[in-house]
């Protein structure tokens, strides 16, 4: 296992800078998510990590090795695509011992690798078969078979799971997840989905405009989202936003007063974003009144969506509800579980 320094790498193409400065470090064994919408760098920085695009400026060090201009095939990195990238013509054996004829590895140790790999991602009843007879999932499998049988120092996975449909994405998910609680490989996964990064990452970077906005584990990030943009790309339902002001009592939002999460010293006349995610929202008898506008059950839970006198909020609670579209309802929640961050700089305060 090695660990992975990305250090001040940014990427210039003619004179836009898709990259801004990127600094992370991942220890040996921990499996990194870069998430953020389409466009944001993520898949750019992939591409460097992989030796498929050279970095404008910057370094990159995979333990004590600088493999910044190093050639792809010398870096010790498998990735694995969206597209899957298998050979049509080639069995799935073929497949996944390609990389180890090209290295010249003997036949009896290919062989061994391939049904050892085979095993790990339960397919040895797929190794005779080619790509074409085979389904999403299962191509998914090859791809990374293919990569394992290799065992490299590092792994990328660039949106593996974004062809799939929503209930193989979810298996896929868990098999890529005890993969690596198996092999403890390093790795770098990118995708724009944040369940997949809430669930998969020891750690996640979220990216926007070529920059990290924020570093940390999954929990920090959605308990204490640094900037106003990753506590709404972080969590379903989106956050709730309240537009507040300070005045001499405190904060306020049309004329009503917004109890603090803890001491915040506030700015007389500034604005502020008081967040609050759909969880934080209960159904009280006593609270801030409401209208509700939609009902969405999904189950276990419900999304309850209310017009209130501090503008539209979104609750999600437990099981089903006998409420209608209409119904007058009250919301009421823990101070604590606000999130306030400053209107103009769109930074967490506290």
């Amino acid at each position: 296992m090695k660990s992975l320094q990305i250090e001040g790498i940014r990427k210039t193409f003619h004179e836009t800078e898709i990259l801004k400065g990127i600094d992370i470090a991942i220890e040996p064994g921990e499996f990194l998510i870069l998430v953020g919408p389409s466009g944001c760098g993520k898949s750019t920085l992939l591409s460097m990590i992989a030796g498929l695009d050279s970095p404008t400026q910057g370094r990159i060090l995979l333990g004590e090795r600088d493999i910044t201009h190093l050639p792809s095939k010398d870096r010790d990195i498998a990735m694995v695509f969206q597209s899957y990238a298998l050979y049509p013509n080639m069995t799935v054996s073929e497949n996944i011992a390609f990389a180890l004829e090209m290295r010249k590895v003997p036949k009896a140790q290919r062989l061994a690798k391939v049904k050892q790999v085979a095993a790990l991602l339960q397919i040895e009843h797929l190794l005779d078969r080619r790509p074409a007879q085979l389904s999403g999932g299962q191509r998914q499998r090859v791809a990374m078979g293919r990569a394992l049988a290799r065992d490299p120092q590092l792994f990328l996975f660039d949106e593996p799971l974004s062809n799939l449909d929503a209930k193989l994405r979810v298996e896929m998910r868990a098999e890529i997840k005890s993969l690596h609680q198996r092999t403890r490989t390093t790795t770098v996964y990118v995708t724009h989905d944040q369940v997949e990064a809430m669930t998969l990452g020891d750690r996640i970077a979220v990216m926007k405009d070529g920059q990290v906005q924020q570093f940390g584990t999954p929990k920090e990030i959605y308990e204490q989202p640094a900037t106003v943009f990753v506590a709404e790309f972080i969590g379903s339902p989106v956050i709730n936003w309240i537009r507040a002001t300070a005045d001499g009592q405190g904060l306020s939002a049309q004329g009503q007063a917004l109890a603090l999460p803890g001491r915040t010293a506030l700015n007389a006349g500034q604005d502020y974003l008081y967040g609050l995610r759909p969880e934080a929202l209960e159904l009280a008898d006593e609270g801030l009144p409401g209208s509700i506008r939609m009902i969405e059950p999904t189950g276990p839970e419900t999304y309850v969506s209310a017009d209130t006198p501090l503008g539209p909020l979104t609750a999600r609670v437990p099981g089903s509800l006998p409420h209608h579209v209409g119904d007058a309802i009250r919301l009421r929640w823990s101070p604590q579980a606000a999130h306030l961050f400053d209107a103009q700089s769109q930074r967490r305060l506290g």
